[in-house]
């Protein structure tokens, strides 16, 4: 798990307290702001460290120390205007991976065209699985498939380019069954052995949740 990274989330409405519950459960550091003082109040039982301030103010960005932040998760999709001003004003201060929530696919690629790394759909993305996926650090993307055992979406690290699965014995090492590999929009899940593997790709496996500490 990501322990030596640190997470601030905007907006404590029921998704961005769901990413810090989950986050700060797991041991994170977390910073989480919202400009509601109600939310800021009610959200102090669990996250330790909230604050009550206008993220879409370049002056409190710098007071509250975002640039030192490794990911913001920006919880505002009701506000596009917050979550934009917000999202610039994070890239601009140098953090490097910022997460915003959207409401649609118009705010979607707007989110993107400002600067958001990633951007997440609440009704596909919980907040806990978000909050999960961070905390899981080098994987693309994971859904827990029952308790103990989850599917993994994770970069073919550059180690394992040019040489194919055969050679690499992926399942023994790391206890992972290969189901697919993604290069862009394609998925193949006809999977040659022989084939080596790309730069860029990406695996879909199926692991042990408990032995995921292995490909790390």
């Amino acid at each position: 798990m990501s322990m030596n990274q640190s997470y601030a989330i905007f907006g404590l409405g029921r998704y961005g307290l769901a990413v810090a519950k989950e986050l700060v459960a797991s041991g994170a550091d977390v910073l989480a702001v919202d400009i509601d003082e109600a939310k800021v109040h009610f959200a102090m039982s669990d996250i330790p460290l909230c604050k009550c301030a206008d993220v879409t103010n370049a002056e409190v960005i710098e007071r509250l120390g975002i640039a030192s932040i490794d990911t913001v998760i920006i919880a505002m999709a009701e506000n596009l205007e917050a979550s934009v001003l917000a999202t610039m004003l994070c890239k601009e201060a140098g953090v490097k991976t910022v997460i915003a929530k959207c409401a649609n696919e118009t705010h979607q690629k707007i989110l993107s065209r400002v600067g958001a790394d990633k951007v997440v759909f609440p009704e596909n993305e919980s907040g806990t699985r978000l909050a999960k996926n961070l905390l899981s650090s080098g994987f693309v993307d994971m859904i827990e498939l029952s308790r103990g055992v989850s599917m993994i979406e994770l970069d073919v690290k550059p180690e394992w380019v040019g040489k194919n699965l055969l050679e690499l014995n992926l399942r023994k090492k790391y206890s992972i069954n290969i189901v697919a590999i993604r290069e862009g929009n394609s998925v193949r899940i006809e999977i040659n052995p022989e084939t080596p593997l790309n730069e860029g790709a990406k695996l879909i496996v199926i692991a042990n949740t408990e032995k995921l500490g292995k490909l790390k």
